[in-house]
């Protein structure tokens, strides 16, 4: 579902990264574990869309990430590849269900039942109609999942999902994620330098920088 070949990037000054080839096919999920500064956000940039490697590529359902630019990369991203972020983005002004939904405002499509299945699969239903300053941390994690799958992506990927969360919550975030990754068939990209989510996860990864 998601492949690289000899991806390399690296910022001015700073030692190269160094990213392995790697292929998550659907269903599966795949840890990528390393120090801080050691790449895995930058990897996780790369295979969202965000950010163009210097060299490489990036295959997507066979298809080269970054052989689209502009509004048309934009809108293969939001139609195929949803992300959770570390720090939940979710829009104080909105209520939980507007949050969710941002997703297809932006890709065009239609919500249907979308939202209230996901509200309903990550068990915050009772949550629709709340404002984000309501949630404890776990709670607007689980919004954060919600809007990262609600357009049904081939690709989910989370950086550092469970950073913030206590053990029963790093637990509970995970098995979150694989759950919903293998009912949609979709990859599952972890980042994270979590030692607490290893045995959670059977294949990994562990990225280096060359200075470090």
């Amino acid at each position: 579902m998601i492949a690289t070949k000899s991806i390399q990037f690296s910022y001015e000054g700073i030692p190269a990264f160094e990213i392995p080839d790697l292929e998550i096919r659907g269903g599966e999920a795949l840890l990528v574990l390393g120090k801080s500064g050691s790449g895995k956000t930058t990897l996780l940039n790369i295979l969202g869309g965000l950010l163009a490697p210097r060299k490489g590529e990036i295959l997507v359902d066979g298809l080269s990430l970054y052989s689209l630019k502009g509004q048309k990369l934009d809108k293969f991203r939001g139609k195929n590849i949803g992300i959770v972020f570390q720090k939940p983005h979710i829009l104080a002004p909105l209520s939980v269900a507007e949050n969710i939904a941002l997703p297809h405002f932006f890709s065009k499509s239609e919500a249907n039942d979308k939202v209230d299945h996901y509200l309903n699969e990550l068990g915050i239903m009772d949550k629709k109609h709340a404002k984000i300053n309501t949630l404890s941390e776990g709670e607007a994690q689980r919004v954060s999942i919600a809007r990262a799958l609600v357009n049904e992506p081939k690709i989910i990927l989370a950086d550092e999902p469970t950073a913030s969360l206590d053990d029963e919550n790093a637990r509970i975030v995970v098995q979150l994620l694989k759950s919903q990754a293998a009912k949609l068939g979709a990859a599952l990209l972890i980042v994270t330098h979590d030692q607490r989510i290893k045995s959670e996860i059977n294949q990994s990864i562990t990225l280096k920088r060359k200075d470090l």
